[in-house]
């Protein structure tokens, strides 16, 4: 904003000689452009991108900001397969609801309803089963990857936009490397009051809700085996 005080319209026309492949760009349009990235549906690769490249590839919480959206990934090493901990993160929601402060997800979606969003009330289309479209709780799901990635798009009332992700990748060890980003576009000052006001209680949260989804995870795997080794006849000790 300092920069604001001096003149900087070119009257010099060296440079549309020395780089005559560049056509400059009205303010107006350059807004629009970069605003478009924004727009539902669009969460940009690059933010992930960036993630990855300027802190690595694995760590358990990274908070980080880039072109005015706040990124919050968190990852944990499930020693579970990736088909099964990419079915358990998307049965999430309705009646199995999400497993971690399943009252404080309740209160925020009546608190919605309140204020004249949509609230929980709307469930999900199958319990097991998800697609590109599906209302699910107060999330609409954007992106569905099976057996690799889910992204939902929140649909309640908040002074921004929202996304929550989850991705799944396979190991050297051949257990799953879990990922979960929160993606927020706040909206004006209000937008990163709210963010910043409520991390405490997200951050908590979120922190429980992939550690769940983990121990749901490899809970059903050792089901799973223990379930084939019956079959087989093997003894299986369980304590």
């Amino acid at each position: 904003m300092e920069g604001l005080r001096n003149e900087v319209i070119v009257r010099d026309e060296t440079a549309r000689e020395i780089f005559p492949e560049i056509s400059p760009l009205d303010y107006t349009t350059a807004v629009e452009r970069a605003l478009a990235s924004l727009e539902a549906g669009q969460v940009e690769t690059r933010w992930t991108d960036a993630l990855f490249s300027s802190i690595g590839d694995f760590s358990p919480v990274i908070l980080t900001t880039l072109e005015g959206m706040i990124l919050e990934r968190r990852q944990v090493e499930v020693q579970a397969s990736t088909d099964k901990v990419f079915g358990t993160f998307t049965r999430l929601g309705d009646e199995v609801g999400w497993l971690y402060f399943d009252w404080a997800w309740r209160l925020c979606g009546a608190l919605d309803r309140i204020l004249g969003g949509v609230g929980l009330h709307r469930g999900r289309r199958d319990p097991v089963n998800i697609r590109v479209g599906d209302a699910l709780d107060f999330w609409r799901v954007e992106i569905v990857d099976l057996g690799k990635l889910l992204r939902l798009r929140a649909e309640m009332k908040v002074p921004g936009k929202a996304w929550l992700q989850f991705e799944v990748n396979l190991l050297e060890n051949g257990n799953t490397q879990l990922s979960q980003t929160a993606y927020f576009a706040p909206k004006g000052l209000f937008g990163l009051l709210y963010w910043y006001i409520l991390y405490p209680l997200h951050g908590l949260i979120f922190s429980g809700l992939i550690r769940e989804l983990k121990k749901l995870s490899e809970s059903q795997s050792e089901e799973s085996t223990e379930n084939v080794l019956d079959l087989a006849g093997v003894s299986v000790n369980k304590e």
